[in-house]
C-alpha cells in the first residue's frame, strides 16, 4: 500500500512538473514569437506610426495581433498579380513606343516651382504633364449622370470604365442600360469593378445582363479564403475612371451610385461628390493615360485577360482609330450637355447646396497620378507633402476621412505657422465610428496654430480636393488617410492651370457656406473622457 501511495505521489509530482514545464516552454515560445514579430514589423514597415500601432496591437492582443498582422499587416498585392501587372505595363509601353505615344514629357510647360513636384509623379508612374485639355467640373449627380450617359450613347469605338462601387439603383440603371446599348451596337465595352466594394453588384443580376449584352465585366482583386494566405484581401481598387473613345475621360470621388439610394441607413445624409470631365484633341492626353491605366489593370487581373491584352496590343495600330475629334464636334457636345444639365441642384439632406454649373475651361495643363501598393511606391503621399510645404498663400483641403500621419499633420501645422491660410473641410458626421474619433484627435493641435476646421452639415461630403495657392490642385479619389496613401489603388489629377483650380476653389467656397467652424475654445471644453478616447483611437489610426 505504501508503494502504491508513493507511485501515485510520484505521478502527481511528475504531472505537476510536466504542466509547469509546458508552461515554461510556452512562455519562451511566446517571447521568441513576439521578438521575431517585432523585428519583422520594424524591418518591413517604413512608417513610424504604422510600426508603433502594430507593435501595440501585438503586445495588447498577442494572438489576435499575430493573426491580424499575418493577414493584413503588410501590403502584399500578390506575386502573380505583380507579375501580370509588370507584363501588362510592358505590353502597353511597347505599344506606346511603336505608336510614338510619349507619356513622360511636358515638365517644360510648368513654372520652375512645380517642375520638381511633377517629376515625383512622372518618376513613379511614367506619366508626365499633358497640355491642351478642355475640362469641366461636374458638381451634382444630375450633371455627372447626364454627361456620362450622353458620352456613352455617342461612343463610337471603346468604353473603359473602372469603379470601386457600383450600386445598381436609381440613375445608375440608366448608365448600365446605355452601356448595354453601346455594346449591342458594336462598341467595345469593358467594366472593371472592385470585388469587395461592389459586392451587391456581383451578388445581383445586373452584371450578368451586361455580359449577355456583350459588355466585358471584370472583377478587380477578387477575395477568397485561399487567396488571403498569399495577398491582403483589404487592398482595394478605389479608382473611379471613365474613358470614352480614348479622348474623353472622367475621374473624381464619384462612385457609380445614386446618392438618393446609397447608404441611406447610415444617418449621415446623402453623399456629395465631384467629377471632372476632360476632353482633348492631343494624341496623348489625360484620357489616353486613363485608358492605359484601366487596360493595364484589366490585364493584371488574370492570365486570360493578359493573353487577350497581348493579342490586342499586337494587332493594335493607332491609325485604325480616328481619335482626334474636330473642335466643332467637341463644342457641339458641350452645348448639348449644357442644355441637359441646367436643372436646379437637388436637395442634399436638409440643406440645398446650390452650385452654379461650371463652364468649360480651355487649355488646361494636367497630370494623371495613379498609385498602387508595391507598384508606384507612395507617389501621391509624397506629392501631397511636397505641395503642402511649398504653399505660400493658402491650403484648402476637402476630404471625408482625415486621418493623417505625423509628417502630413506636421506639414499643415508648419504651413499655418508660416502664415499660410490653412482650411480643412470635413463632414460633421462620417460613416465610420473609428475614423470619426481618430480624426478628432488631430483637431486640438491644428486649431492651436490657427488651422480652420470647417464641419460640413449638408451630408457626407465625399469630395477629395486639395487647392494650393491659386495655381495647383490635387483632385481625385484619395482621402487624407493611410489607407489611400499606402494600401488602395487610387488615382489623382494634378491640375496646373489657375482657371481650373479656381473652379475647384469656388466649389469649396460653396461647401464652406454650409459648414460650422470649430473654435479652439469650444474644442477645449470637451470632457476629458472624450479627449482620452480620441487619443486612444489615434494610436491605431495608421491601421484604419
Amino acid at each position: 500500500m505504501e508503494a502504491v501511495i508513493n507511485d501515485l505521489a510520484t505521478g502527481h509530482y511528475l504531472a505537476a512538473w510536466s504542466w509547469g514545464d509546458l508552461a515554461g516552454i510556452g512562455l519562451v515560445l511566446h517571447i521568441i514569437l513576439m521578438v521575431v514579430m517585432t523585428l519583422r514589423v520594424v524591418s518591413v514597415q517604413r512608417n513610424i506610426g504604422v510600426t508603433i500601432a502594430w507593435i501595440a496591437v501585438l503586445y495588447i492582443l498577442p494572438l489576435v495581433g499575430f493573426i491580424a498582422y499575418i493577414l493584413v499587416g503588410e501590403p502584399m498585392i500578390g506575386r502573380r498579380y505583380r507579375e501580370r501587372m509588370d507584363q501588362a505595363s510592358l505590353l502597353m509601353n511597347d505599344m506606346a513606343t511603336r505608336e510614338r505615344l510619349i507619356f513622360n514629357q511636358g515638365q517644360d510647360l510648368l513654372s520652375d516651382s512645380y517642375r520638381g513636384v511633377s517629376r515625383i509623379g512622372t518618376r513613379r508612374t511614367g506619366f508626365g504633364v499633358f497640355p491642351g485639355h478642355q475640362m469641366q467640373l461636374l458638381t451634382s449627380p444630375q450633371a455627372i449622370f447626364s454627361h456620362i450617359i450622353y458620352d456613352i450613347e455617342h461612343a463610337k469605338r471603346t468604353i473603359f470604365i473602372e469603379f470601386y462601387i457600383i450600386y445598381p439603383k436609381g440613375q445608375v440603371l440608366e448608365v448600365l442600360a446605355a452601356l448595354k446599348a453601346a455594346a449591342q451596337r458594336g462598341v467595345e465595352c469593358h467594366l472593371l469593378v472592385d470585388s469587395v466594394g461592389s459586392f451587391s453588384f456581383f451578388n445581383g443580376t445586373e452584371h450578368q445582363a451586361l455580359e449577355r449584352a456583350g459588355v466585358f465585366v471584370h472583377q478587380s482583386l477578387p477575395v477568397g479564403l485561399f487567396k488571403t494566405l498569399f495577398k491582403r484581401s483589404d487592398l482595394r481598387n478605389h479608382r473611379k475612371i471613365v474613358v470614352i473613345d480614348e479622348y474623353i475621360g472622367y475621374t473624381g470621388s464619384f462612385n457609380l451610385v445614386d446618392p438618393r439610394f446609397f447608404k441611406q441607413d447610415k444617418n449621415v445624409g446623402q453623399w456629395i461628390d465631384l467629377m471632372i470631365r476632360s476632353v482633348s484633341q492631343q494624341p496623348v492626353s489625360i484620357a489616353t493615360a486613363m485608358a492605359k491605366v484601366v487596360v493595364t489593370d484589366i490585364g493584371a487581373e488574370n492570365n486570360d485577360n493578359l493573353h487577350a491584352l497581348h493579342q490586342r496590343v499586337n494587332s493594335y495600330t493607332r491609325k485604325l482609330y480616328v481619335l482626334n475629334p474636330t473642335i466643332n464636334d467637341i463644342n457641339s457636345r458641350v452645348e448639348v450637355l449644357s442644355e441637359k444639365t441646367r436643372e436646379p441642384a437637388p436637395e442634399i439632406g436638409s440643406t440645398s447646396i446650390s452650385i452654379p454649373p461650371m463652364p468649360v475651361v480651355d487649355g488646361v495643363i494636367a497630370q494623371l497620378i495613379p498609385s498602387a501598393p508595391q507598384l508606384t511606391a507612395h507617389v501621391i503621399y509624397n506629392t501631397l507633402v511636397t505641395v503642402i510645404h511649398r504653399a505660400n498663400k493658402r491650403i484648402q483641403i476637402t476630404t471625408p476621412y482625415f486621418v493623417p500621419d505625423e509628417p502630413i499633420s506636421g506639414a499643415l501645422i508648419t504651413a499655418a505657422k508660416r502664415g499660410v491660410d490653412v482650411t480643412l473641410i470635413v463632414p460633421e458626421k462620417v460613416d465610420s465610428f473609428l475614423v470619426q474619433h481618430a480624426s478628432q484627435a488631430y483637431y486640438q493641435e491644428l486649431l492651436e496654430v490657427g488651422v480652420k476646421i470647417a464641419l460640413f452639415k449638408g451630408g457626407l461630403l465625399h469630395a477629395k480636393t486639395v487647392v494650393i495657392d491659386d495655381d495647383y490642385c490635387l483632385f481625385g479619389t484619395v482621402n487624407i488617410d493611410m489607407r489611400s496613401f499606402y494600401l488602395n489603388m487610387e488615382v489623382s489629377l494634378a491640375i496646373y492651370t489657375p482657371e481650373m483650380v479656381a473652379q475647384v476653389a469656388e466649389c469649396q467656397d460653396v461647401y464652406l457656406q454650409h459648414c460650422r467652424f470649430l473654435s479652439l475654445e469650444e474644442w477645449q471644453q470637451r470632457p476629458d473622457s472624450q479627449r482620452l478616447f480620441d487619443n486612444v483611437v489615434r494610436l491605431f489610426s495608421p491601421l484604419l
